[in-house]
C-alpha cells in the first residue's frame, strides 16, 4: 500500500477521495490511426503514388509501372502499475478506495499512450522487409526557430503550406498540439482588430478548438530543449498506435500479502508514423 494512505484515516471523516489535477487518460488516441494486432512486432503496409503515361499510338505495349511499396514497422512495450490495498486502511479510512486507484491507475495509462505517440510523430521509424532501416523525420517537415518567437500566425500558415505542398488530402482531419504557453502566444501575435485574434481567443477561452483547419490539443507533454518546445502537426492517418493489449484492470486478494486487494493495470502498446509527409514539426520558444 502506498505510504500516503496513512494521511486519509479518519480524522477527517471524509468519505470521498479527490483526484488530484492531472491529464486524465489520453488526449491523442482519438486522432490516430488504432489498430489491434498479435505479436511483438507490427507490420503496415504503405503504396505509393504512381504516374500514368500517354498512349501515343495503336497497338502499343501495355506499360509497367512499377508501384513503391513499403511498410514500417512498430515494437510493442508493456506498461503495468499495481498497488494494494490493506482490509484495515479501508476500516480506518471509512472508504473503499479500491476503485479510485484503478481509476487513477488507468489514467496514468492514457498519458503513457500519448508519451508513445508523441515520441513517435518526429522520432526514428523503422522501415524495410524486416523494420530495420531507420527513418528521421525529413528537416523539410520541421519549423526551426533560432530566436524566441513563439507560437505565430505565421508558422501554422507554414505548417498548413507544408501538408498542402506534399497533396495531403484536405478533407483529412488534422491535429495542432502544443503547449498552454503557445495558444497564450498565439493571442500576443495577433493584432485586436484582425479577424485572427477573435478567432484566437475564442481558441484560447475553449469556445471553439479549430483554427486554420486544425483540431487544436493542448498537451503538457511536449518535449522542450533549450527553451524550444515542439509542436506537433499531423493528419489523424499520419500516426498508428497498435494496441496488443488495450487496458486491462484486475483486483484480486493477495494471500501472501495478508489477504490484501491488489489493484492491477497493464497494457501493450506501441506506435509509429506511417508518413512524413503527413507530420510537422514546429519549434516554439518557450522560456
Amino acid at each position: 500500500m502506498s505510504s500516503t494512505i496513512t494521511e486519509a484515516f479518519v480524522q477527517q471523516y471524509s468519505n470521498n477521495v479527490q483526484m488530484l489535477s492531472q491529464q486524465k487518460g489520453s488526449l491523442l488516441r482519438n486522432v490516430v490511426d488504432v489498430e489491434n494486432v498479435v505479436g511483438k512486432h507490427a507490420y503496415f503496409e504503405r503504396l505509393g503514388a504512381v504516374t500514368a503515361v500517354k498512349r501515343v499510338s495503336r497497338h502499343s505495349d501495355t506499360p509497367q509501372i512499377d508501384s513503391e511499396h513499403s511498410r514500417r514497422r512498430i515494437s510493442m512495450v508493456d506498461y503495468e502499475w499495481a498497488d494494494l490495498i490493506d482490509n484495515q486502511d479501508k476500516i480506518r479510512t471509512l472508504i473503499d478506495p479500491t476503485s479510485n486507484y484503478a481509476l487513477a491507475a488507468a489514467m496514468a495509462m492514457g498519458r503513457a499512450m500519448d508519451d508513445e505517440i508523441i515520441a513517435a510523430v518526429t522520432g526514428t521509424a523503422y522501415s524495410g522487409e524486416t523494420g530495420s532501416t531507420a527513418v528521421a523525420l525529413p528537416s523539410a517537415q520541421k519549423i526551426t526557430e533560432a530566436g524566441t518567437d513563439g507560437l505565430t500566425i505565421a508558422k501554422l500558415r507554414q505548417t498548413k503550406e507544408i501538408l498542402d505542398l506534399a497533396d495531403v488530402d484536405p478533407s483529412l482531419p488534422r491535429s495542432f498540439v502544443c503547449s498552454p504557453k503557445q495558444i497564450t502566444n498565439l493571442l500576443g501575435t495577433t493584432e485586436v482588430t484582425s479577424s485572427d485574434f477573435n478567432t484566437v481567443k475564442a481558441l484560447a477561452s475553449g469556445e471553439i478548438n479549430s483554427f486554420l483547419g486544425f483540431n487544436f490539443i493542448v498537451s503538457n507533454r511536449l518535449s522542450i530543449a533549450s527553451s524550444k518546445r515542439e509542436c506537433l502537426a499531423f493528419t489523424n492517418d499520419a500516426m498508428k498506435l497498435a494496441l496488443g493489449q488495450d487496458i486491462m484492470t484486475r483486483i484480486d486478494e493477495r494471500n501472501d500479502k495478508g489477504y490484501a486487494l491488489q489493484v492491477y493495470v497493464c497494457m501493450t502498446m506501441g506506435s509509429t508514423r506511417l508518413e512524413d509527409e503527413k507530420v510537422v514539426s514546429v519549434q516554439c520558444h518557450e522560456a
